[in-house]
Protein backbone atom coordinates (compact mmCIF):
# COMPACT_ATOMS: atom_id res chain seq x y z
CA UNK A 1 0.00 0.00 0.00
CA UNK A 2 1.77 3.15 -1.33
CA UNK A 3 -0.30 5.86 -2.08
CA UNK A 4 2.07 8.49 -2.38
CA UNK A 5 5.02 7.55 -4.09
CA UNK A 6 7.46 9.32 -6.48
CA UNK A 7 6.28 10.04 -10.29
CA UNK A 8 8.14 7.62 -12.28
CA UNK A 9 6.03 4.57 -13.02
CA UNK A 10 7.72 1.36 -12.60
CA UNK A 11 7.02 -0.79 -16.20
CA UNK A 12 7.64 -3.99 -14.07
CA UNK A 13 4.81 -3.13 -11.11
CA UNK A 14 2.77 -1.07 -12.65
CA UNK A 15 0.07 -0.64 -15.53
CA UNK A 16 -0.98 2.17 -17.97
CA UNK A 17 -3.56 4.64 -16.19
CA UNK A 18 -6.94 3.45 -15.39
CA UNK A 19 -9.84 6.03 -15.01
CA UNK A 20 -11.87 6.88 -12.53
CA UNK A 21 -14.79 3.77 -11.54
CA UNK A 22 -17.87 4.27 -13.40
CA UNK A 23 -20.75 4.49 -11.39
CA UNK A 24 -22.30 1.32 -10.85
CA UNK A 25 -25.71 0.09 -11.81
CA UNK A 26 -27.26 0.37 -8.67
CA UNK A 27 -25.63 2.94 -5.77
CA UNK A 28 -26.08 0.94 -2.29
CA UNK A 29 -23.73 0.09 0.32
CA UNK A 30 -23.82 -3.54 1.78
CA UNK A 31 -23.45 -3.96 5.50
CA UNK A 32 -23.07 -7.34 7.59
CA UNK A 33 -25.76 -7.90 9.60
CA UNK A 34 -25.29 -6.81 13.71
CA UNK A 35 -26.03 -10.80 14.21
CA UNK A 36 -22.72 -11.71 12.82
CA UNK A 37 -20.84 -10.20 15.95
CA UNK A 38 -23.34 -10.25 18.92
CA UNK A 39 -25.75 -12.90 20.14
CA UNK A 40 -27.26 -13.43 23.94
CA UNK A 41 -26.07 -13.60 26.95
CA UNK A 42 -24.96 -17.31 26.76
CA UNK A 43 -23.56 -16.38 23.22
CA UNK A 44 -20.00 -15.48 22.33
CA UNK A 45 -18.36 -12.39 23.56
CA UNK A 46 -18.33 -9.01 21.83
CA UNK A 47 -15.65 -8.44 19.21
CA UNK A 48 -13.22 -5.40 19.96
CA UNK A 49 -14.50 -2.49 18.98
CA UNK A 50 -13.83 -0.98 15.54
CA UNK A 51 -10.58 0.61 15.19
CA UNK A 52 -12.00 3.61 13.25
CA UNK A 53 -13.98 4.48 16.60
CA UNK A 54 -10.40 5.41 17.69
CA UNK A 55 -9.53 7.47 14.49
CA UNK A 56 -12.58 9.07 14.90
CA UNK A 57 -14.97 7.54 11.89
CA UNK A 58 -18.34 6.55 13.06
CA UNK A 59 -19.24 3.99 10.51
CA UNK A 60 -17.15 1.00 8.46
CA UNK A 61 -19.77 0.83 5.52
CA UNK A 62 -20.00 3.38 3.21
CA UNK A 63 -22.26 4.01 0.11
CA UNK A 64 -20.62 4.74 -3.85
CA UNK A 65 -22.65 8.83 -3.61
CA UNK A 66 -20.37 9.09 -0.19
CA UNK A 67 -17.19 8.30 -1.54
CA UNK A 68 -17.22 9.76 -4.90
CA UNK A 69 -18.26 13.17 -3.15
CA UNK A 70 -15.09 12.74 -0.87
CA UNK A 71 -12.92 12.07 -3.82
CA UNK A 72 -14.36 14.65 -5.82
CA UNK A 73 -16.14 12.66 -8.20
CA UNK A 74 -13.03 10.13 -7.68
CA UNK A 75 -10.68 12.78 -9.90
CA UNK A 76 -7.74 12.26 -11.41
CA UNK A 77 -6.26 14.97 -9.52
CA UNK A 78 -7.24 13.04 -6.27
CA UNK A 79 -5.95 9.88 -7.47
CA UNK A 80 -2.89 9.00 -5.28
CA UNK A 81 -1.56 5.33 -6.70
CA UNK A 82 -2.09 2.82 -9.17
CA UNK A 83 -1.05 -1.11 -8.92
CA UNK A 84 -1.67 -4.82 -9.29
CA UNK A 85 -5.32 -4.47 -7.51
CA UNK A 86 -6.63 -1.39 -8.32
CA UNK A 87 -6.24 2.30 -8.34
CA UNK A 88 -6.27 5.12 -5.49
CA UNK A 89 -8.02 8.47 -4.35
CA UNK A 90 -7.67 10.21 -1.62
CA UNK A 91 -10.75 11.78 -0.26
CA UNK A 92 -12.38 13.88 3.00
CA UNK A 93 -15.10 12.74 4.95
CA UNK A 94 -17.50 15.66 5.51
CA UNK A 95 -16.64 15.45 9.09
CA UNK A 96 -12.92 16.56 7.88
CA UNK A 97 -11.47 13.04 7.87
CA UNK A 98 -8.96 12.31 5.34
CA UNK A 99 -9.09 8.89 4.00
CA UNK A 100 -7.82 6.84 1.23
CA UNK A 101 -10.51 5.19 -1.12
CA UNK A 102 -9.25 1.49 -2.89
CA UNK A 103 -11.16 1.00 -5.60
CA UNK A 104 -10.58 -2.87 -6.06
CA UNK A 105 -10.05 -4.12 -9.89
CA UNK A 106 -12.80 -6.57 -10.78
CA UNK A 107 -12.40 -10.54 -10.79
CA UNK A 108 -11.91 -11.77 -7.75
CA UNK A 109 -13.28 -14.79 -7.21
CA UNK A 110 -14.97 -13.98 -4.00
CA UNK A 111 -18.60 -13.88 -3.60
CA UNK A 112 -20.05 -10.57 -1.70
CA UNK A 113 -21.11 -12.21 1.42
CA UNK A 114 -17.15 -13.83 1.85
CA UNK A 115 -15.68 -10.59 0.81
CA UNK A 116 -17.21 -8.19 3.95
CA UNK A 117 -16.97 -11.06 6.05
CA UNK A 118 -13.02 -10.91 5.43
CA UNK A 119 -12.73 -7.40 5.56
CA UNK A 120 -14.47 -7.08 8.46
CA UNK A 121 -11.86 -9.38 10.65
CA UNK A 122 -8.88 -7.55 9.15
CA UNK A 123 -10.40 -3.92 9.65
CA UNK A 124 -10.99 -5.14 13.35
CA UNK A 125 -7.24 -5.16 13.29
CA UNK A 126 -5.51 -2.24 14.94
CA UNK A 127 -1.44 -1.73 15.76
CA UNK A 128 -0.08 1.73 16.01
CA UNK A 129 2.29 -0.05 13.30
CA UNK A 130 -0.50 -1.01 10.81
CA UNK A 131 -2.38 1.36 8.83
CA UNK A 132 -6.43 0.93 9.83
CA UNK A 133 -8.78 -0.37 7.14
CA UNK A 134 -11.87 1.90 8.38
CA UNK A 135 -14.64 0.77 5.99
CA UNK A 136 -15.55 -0.52 2.77
CA UNK A 137 -18.66 -0.18 -0.20
CA UNK A 138 -19.57 -3.16 -2.00
CA UNK A 139 -21.74 -1.27 -5.10
CA UNK A 140 -22.80 -3.78 -7.43
CA UNK A 141 -19.90 -4.83 -9.43
CA UNK A 142 -17.51 -2.71 -7.51
CA UNK A 143 -15.29 -3.18 -4.42
CA UNK A 144 -13.91 -0.32 -3.12
CA UNK A 145 -11.80 -0.02 0.76
CA UNK A 146 -11.33 3.00 2.79
CA UNK A 147 -7.94 3.31 5.08
CA UNK A 148 -6.97 5.87 7.22
CA UNK A 149 -4.74 8.31 5.13
CA UNK A 150 -0.93 8.41 6.13
CA UNK A 151 0.24 11.69 5.21
CA UNK A 152 4.43 11.47 4.97
CA UNK A 153 4.68 9.19 1.73
CA UNK A 154 6.41 5.74 1.81
CA UNK A 155 10.24 4.45 3.13
CA UNK A 156 10.54 3.61 -0.71
CA UNK A 157 10.55 7.06 -1.18
CA UNK A 158 12.09 8.73 1.47
CA UNK A 159 14.92 6.15 0.86
CA UNK A 160 15.52 5.99 -2.61
CA UNK A 161 13.87 8.96 -4.15
CA UNK A 162 15.46 11.37 -5.94
CA UNK A 163 16.60 14.63 -4.35
CA UNK A 164 15.37 13.47 -0.68
CA UNK A 165 17.37 14.35 1.96
CA UNK A 166 19.39 11.01 3.32
CA UNK A 167 17.99 9.76 6.01
CA UNK A 168 20.07 8.91 8.94
CA UNK A 169 20.85 6.17 11.04
CA UNK A 170 18.18 6.27 13.86
CA UNK A 171 14.89 7.36 11.62
CA UNK A 172 15.91 3.83 9.64
CA UNK A 173 15.88 2.11 13.00
CA UNK A 174 13.11 3.43 14.60
CA UNK A 175 11.23 2.67 10.61
CA UNK A 176 12.74 -0.97 11.19
CA UNK A 177 11.56 -1.72 14.59
CA UNK A 178 7.87 -0.21 14.14
CA UNK A 179 7.26 -1.73 10.76
CA UNK A 180 9.00 -5.07 12.76
CA UNK A 181 6.47 -4.69 15.39
CA UNK A 182 3.60 -4.09 13.02
CA UNK A 183 4.38 -7.58 11.59
CA UNK A 184 5.16 -9.30 14.57
CA UNK A 185 1.52 -8.52 15.81
CA UNK A 186 0.04 -9.85 12.48
CA UNK A 187 2.11 -12.84 12.08
CA UNK A 188 1.75 -13.90 16.12
CA UNK A 189 -1.13 -11.85 17.60
CA UNK A 190 -4.06 -11.70 15.34
CA UNK A 191 -6.81 -14.39 15.39
CA UNK A 192 -6.57 -15.26 13.05
CA UNK A 193 -3.30 -14.53 11.82
CA UNK A 194 -2.13 -12.95 8.42
CA UNK A 195 0.54 -13.20 6.35
CA UNK A 196 1.55 -10.04 4.50
CA UNK A 197 2.54 -11.35 1.32
CA UNK A 198 3.78 -8.36 -0.20
CA UNK A 199 6.54 -6.63 2.64
CA UNK A 200 8.63 -4.33 0.57
CA UNK A 201 9.45 -0.51 1.39
CA UNK A 202 6.87 0.54 -0.63
CA UNK A 203 4.19 -1.08 1.91
CA UNK A 204 5.93 0.57 4.41
CA UNK A 205 3.35 4.03 4.93
CA UNK A 206 5.39 7.04 7.29
CA UNK A 207 3.35 9.57 9.51
CA UNK A 208 4.85 13.42 10.03
CA UNK A 209 6.66 11.69 13.51
CA UNK A 210 8.29 9.08 11.17
CA UNK A 211 6.57 6.30 12.40
CA UNK A 212 6.28 2.83 10.32
CA UNK A 213 2.74 1.77 9.58
CA UNK A 214 2.65 -1.11 7.31
CA UNK A 215 0.36 -1.29 5.04
CA UNK A 216 -2.04 -3.55 2.71
CA UNK A 217 -2.05 -6.51 5.31
CA UNK A 218 -4.70 -8.75 3.98
CA UNK A 219 -5.17 -7.17 0.38
CA UNK A 220 -3.55 -10.59 -1.16
CA UNK A 221 -6.30 -12.98 0.22
CA UNK A 222 -9.28 -10.49 -0.04
CA UNK A 223 -8.29 -9.71 -3.49
CA UNK A 224 -7.26 -13.65 -4.12
CA UNK A 225 -9.37 -15.89 -7.44
CA UNK A 226 -9.98 -19.59 -7.57
CA UNK A 227 -6.81 -19.68 -9.72
CA UNK A 228 -3.64 -20.33 -7.73
CA UNK A 229 -1.14 -22.56 -9.31
CA UNK A 230 2.24 -20.28 -9.34
CA UNK A 231 2.33 -20.53 -12.60
CA UNK A 232 -0.45 -18.39 -13.70
CA UNK A 233 -0.60 -15.83 -10.98
CA UNK A 234 2.23 -14.57 -8.81
CA UNK A 235 2.04 -12.90 -6.02
CA UNK A 236 4.08 -11.06 -4.00
CA UNK A 237 7.61 -8.35 -5.49
CA UNK A 238 10.76 -9.48 -7.43
CA UNK A 239 13.34 -8.87 -5.09
CA UNK A 240 11.48 -9.57 -2.24
CA UNK A 241 10.44 -13.05 -2.85
CA UNK A 242 11.74 -15.88 -0.87
CA UNK A 243 13.29 -18.51 -2.60
CA UNK A 244 11.24 -21.79 -1.36
CA UNK A 245 8.31 -19.69 -3.19
CA UNK A 246 9.83 -20.92 -6.22
CA UNK A 247 9.22 -24.74 -5.58
CA UNK A 248 6.31 -24.13 -3.55
CA UNK A 249 4.23 -21.47 -4.82
CA UNK A 250 3.17 -20.91 -1.52
CA UNK A 251 3.83 -17.67 0.93
CA UNK A 252 4.07 -18.58 4.64
CA UNK A 253 5.06 -16.09 7.60
CA UNK A 254 8.47 -17.22 7.12
CA UNK A 255 8.57 -15.71 3.64
CA UNK A 256 7.37 -12.52 5.19
CA UNK A 257 10.50 -12.57 6.96
CA UNK A 258 12.68 -13.50 3.85
CA UNK A 259 10.92 -9.95 2.41
CA UNK A 260 11.50 -8.17 5.86
CA UNK A 261 15.05 -8.85 5.68
CA UNK A 262 15.60 -7.53 2.13
CA UNK A 263 14.27 -4.50 3.47
CA UNK A 264 16.36 -4.29 6.49
CA UNK A 265 19.14 -4.82 3.82
CA UNK A 266 17.97 -1.88 1.95
CA UNK A 267 17.98 0.57 5.58
CA UNK A 268 21.36 -0.98 5.89
CA UNK A 269 22.96 -0.45 2.51
CA UNK A 270 20.65 2.31 1.28
CA UNK A 271 20.64 0.22 -2.23
CA UNK A 272 17.39 -1.40 -3.43
CA UNK A 273 16.37 -4.64 -3.87
CA UNK A 274 17.37 -5.34 -7.88
CA UNK A 275 19.83 -3.03 -9.36
CA UNK A 276 18.32 -2.03 -12.49
CA UNK A 277 21.61 -1.81 -14.18
CA UNK A 278 22.40 -5.33 -13.77
CA UNK A 279 19.20 -7.25 -14.01
CA UNK A 280 20.90 -10.10 -12.92
CA UNK A 281 22.22 -8.92 -9.56
CA UNK A 282 19.71 -8.77 -6.87
CA UNK A 283 20.88 -6.70 -2.98
CA UNK A 284 20.65 -10.24 -1.79
CA UNK A 285 23.25 -11.69 -3.87
CA UNK A 286 25.41 -8.56 -3.44
CA UNK A 287 24.93 -8.64 0.31
CA UNK A 288 25.25 -12.49 1.33
CA UNK A 289 29.54 -12.23 1.23
CA UNK A 290 29.49 -8.74 2.44
CA UNK A 291 27.15 -9.95 5.64
CA UNK A 292 29.89 -12.62 7.32
CA UNK A 293 32.78 -10.01 7.30
CA UNK A 294 30.77 -7.72 9.17
CA UNK A 295 28.86 -9.70 11.57
CA UNK A 296 32.57 -11.35 12.58
CA UNK A 297 35.13 -8.78 12.45
CA UNK A 298 32.70 -5.93 12.54
CA UNK A 299 34.08 -4.34 9.19
CA UNK A 300 30.91 -2.20 8.12
CA UNK A 301 32.53 -0.73 4.98
CA UNK A 302 31.96 -1.76 1.79
CA UNK A 303 28.11 -2.99 3.18
CA UNK A 304 27.03 -0.06 5.14
CA UNK A 305 25.26 2.68 3.00
CA UNK A 306 28.02 5.22 2.72
CA UNK A 307 25.62 8.30 2.64
CA UNK A 308 25.23 7.65 5.95
CA UNK A 309 29.29 8.94 5.73
CA UNK A 310 29.94 6.56 8.99
CA UNK A 311 27.38 8.24 11.51
CA UNK A 312 25.55 5.53 13.08
CA UNK A 313 25.88 3.37 16.41
CA UNK A 314 28.08 0.03 15.68
CA UNK A 315 26.50 -1.71 17.92
CA UNK A 316 22.86 -0.71 17.02
CA UNK A 317 23.78 -1.22 12.84
CA UNK A 318 25.39 -4.59 14.15
CA UNK A 319 21.87 -5.53 14.99
CA UNK A 320 20.44 -4.25 12.24
CA UNK A 321 22.71 -6.27 9.97
CA UNK A 322 22.59 -9.47 11.77
CA UNK A 323 18.75 -9.62 12.21
CA UNK A 324 18.84 -9.33 8.08
CA UNK A 325 21.26 -11.61 7.88
CA UNK A 326 19.24 -14.20 9.96
CA UNK A 327 16.17 -13.08 8.07
CA UNK A 328 17.55 -13.92 4.45
CA UNK A 329 18.53 -17.32 4.88
CA UNK A 330 17.59 -20.12 2.51
CA UNK A 331 16.17 -22.45 5.13
CA UNK A 332 12.68 -21.13 5.78
CA UNK A 333 13.05 -22.79 9.33
CA UNK A 334 16.48 -20.97 9.69
CA UNK A 335 14.43 -17.47 9.66
CA UNK A 336 13.55 -16.17 13.09
CA UNK A 337 9.89 -15.41 14.03
CA UNK A 338 9.46 -11.55 13.62
CA UNK A 339 8.87 -11.42 17.49
CA UNK A 340 12.57 -12.39 18.16
CA UNK A 341 13.60 -9.81 15.41
CA UNK A 342 11.80 -7.28 17.51
CA UNK A 343 13.66 -8.29 20.46
CA UNK A 344 16.86 -8.15 18.69
CA UNK A 345 16.48 -4.94 17.39
CA UNK A 346 15.52 -3.54 21.01
CA UNK A 347 18.52 -5.08 22.46
CA UNK A 348 17.15 -7.78 24.63
CA UNK A 349 18.39 -10.76 22.90
CA UNK A 350 22.22 -11.32 22.20
CA UNK A 351 22.94 -11.75 18.80
CA UNK A 352 24.01 -14.84 19.25
CA UNK A 353 20.77 -16.08 20.45
CA UNK A 354 19.10 -14.48 17.11
CA UNK A 355 22.04 -16.51 14.69
CA UNK A 356 21.77 -19.85 16.87
CA UNK A 357 22.14 -22.77 14.60
CA UNK A 358 24.08 -20.33 11.68
CA UNK A 359 26.72 -22.53 11.90
CA UNK A 360 26.25 -25.33 9.66
CA UNK A 361 27.42 -28.60 9.84
CA UNK A 362 29.66 -29.80 7.16
CA UNK A 363 28.00 -30.43 3.86
CA UNK A 364 28.76 -32.78 0.90
CA UNK A 365 30.21 -29.61 -1.05
CA UNK A 366 32.80 -27.49 0.19
CA UNK A 367 32.05 -23.47 1.17
CA UNK A 368 30.43 -21.95 3.84
CA UNK A 369 27.18 -21.84 4.86
CA UNK A 370 26.57 -18.46 3.63
CA UNK A 371 28.29 -19.53 0.01
CA UNK A 372 25.70 -22.39 0.44
CA UNK A 373 23.06 -19.93 0.73
CA UNK A 374 23.96 -17.98 -1.72
CA UNK A 375 24.23 -21.24 -4.24
CA UNK A 376 20.72 -22.50 -3.39
CA UNK A 377 19.07 -18.96 -3.65
CA UNK A 378 20.51 -18.23 -7.22
CA UNK A 379 19.22 -21.71 -8.40
CA UNK A 380 15.61 -20.63 -6.86
CA UNK A 381 15.25 -17.50 -8.40
CA UNK A 382 16.65 -18.56 -11.89
CA UNK A 383 13.63 -20.49 -11.54
CA UNK A 384 11.67 -18.16 -10.43
CA UNK A 385 12.36 -15.76 -13.19
CA UNK A 386 11.63 -18.34 -15.94
CA UNK A 387 7.84 -18.25 -13.76
CA UNK A 388 8.00 -15.09 -13.85
CA UNK A 389 8.41 -14.51 -17.46
CA UNK A 390 6.27 -17.27 -18.48
CA UNK A 391 3.40 -15.80 -15.66
CA UNK A 392 0.01 -14.55 -17.80
CA UNK A 393 -0.77 -12.52 -14.47
CA UNK A 394 2.11 -11.08 -12.40
CA UNK A 395 0.77 -9.64 -8.99
CA UNK A 396 1.77 -6.82 -6.35
CA UNK A 397 -0.30 -6.05 -3.99
CA UNK A 398 1.68 -2.48 -3.60
CA UNK A 399 -1.26 -0.19 -5.56
CA UNK A 400 -0.72 3.74 -3.17
CA UNK A 401 1.95 5.31 -5.01
CA UNK A 402 4.61 6.16 -7.30
CA UNK A 403 1.57 8.12 -10.18
CA UNK A 404 1.44 11.44 -8.16
CA UNK A 405 3.64 13.02 -5.54
CA UNK A 406 1.75 13.51 -2.61
CA UNK A 407 2.27 17.72 -1.61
Amino acid sequence: MNYSGGTNVSSQNWGPAMPPPPPPPQMMSSEMSSANYSSGPSGPALPPPHPGVALGFNKSTFSYEELAAATNGFSQANMIGQGGFGYVHKGVLPNGKEIAVKSLKSGSGQGDREFQAEVEIISRVHHRHLVSLVGYCVAGGQRMLVYEFIPNNTLEHHLHGKGRPVMDFSTRMKIALGSAKGLAYLHEDCHPRIIHRDIKTANILIDNSFEAKVADFGLAKLNDTNVTHVSTRVMGTFGYLAPEYAASGKLTEKSDVFSFGVMLLELVTGRRPIDASEEEDSLVDWARPLLPRALDEGKFDGLVDPKLEGNYDQQEMLRLIACAAASIRHSAKRRPKMSQIVRALEGDVSLEDLNEGTKRPSQPYSGSSSEYDTVCYNNDMQQFRRIVMDSTEYVSSSDYGTTNEYK
